[in-house]
């Protein structure tokens, strides 16, 4: 089961698939590297999912940017959003964490550093209770796009960032 919980692991894998990035499991996750291109930029990827809960997997993910990236503003985020429709994409640079506890711990694990990308998956909501709904299975469709044409609107936003840098 994928739940909405999860869709940024669902896209890690799907872009380590689509670019030919092989993901290795180490004590604190999985991750993967490849210098691809990526629309007309090259650009040197680094992926990681945490093995960490969302909740507490700022450490992992901190670590990881201090060995690869360096500077948190050369990291991108991929988080679920309540707040915006399902299959839509916001990104930003920086700001609070909109009370998301992933990104909470992540901005901890960094020392308050706020200074990186952030990469907002909507999964929508309905009326029951916030953490209920996170569970919720993914729908067929929401995983075929973020699959697919999600996927590309997501390798856009990663050109954007890479050629900021």
């Amino acid at each position: 089961m994928v739940s909405d919980l999860f869709v940024g692991q669902l896209i890690i894998d799907s872009l380590a698939t689509r670019l030919d990035i092989t993901l290795s499991a180490d004590r604190s996750g999985f991750a993967g590297h490849g210098t691809v291109i990526i629309g007309e930029t090259m650009v040197s990827l680094h992926l990681f999912k945490s093995k960490s809960l969302m909740n507490v997997s700022g450490p992992s993910i901190a670590a990881v940017c201090r060995k690869t990236v360096q500077s948190p503003k050369s990291m991108i985020v991929i988080s679920d959003s309540l707040s915006h429709k399902v299959e839509t994409m916001h990104t930003r640079l920086g700001g609070s964490a909109n009370g998301h506890n992933g990104v909470k711990s992540i901005i901890s694990a960094l020392g308050n550093d706020m200074n990186f990308h952030r990469f907002r998956i909507g999964i929508g909501r309905d009326d029951t209770d916030a953490a209920t709904y996170v569970m919720n299975k993914l729908s067929s469709h929401e995983r075929h796009f973020w699959a697919n044409e999600g996927l590309d609107l997501l390798l856009s936003g990663i050109e954007k960032v890479a050629l900021q840098n």
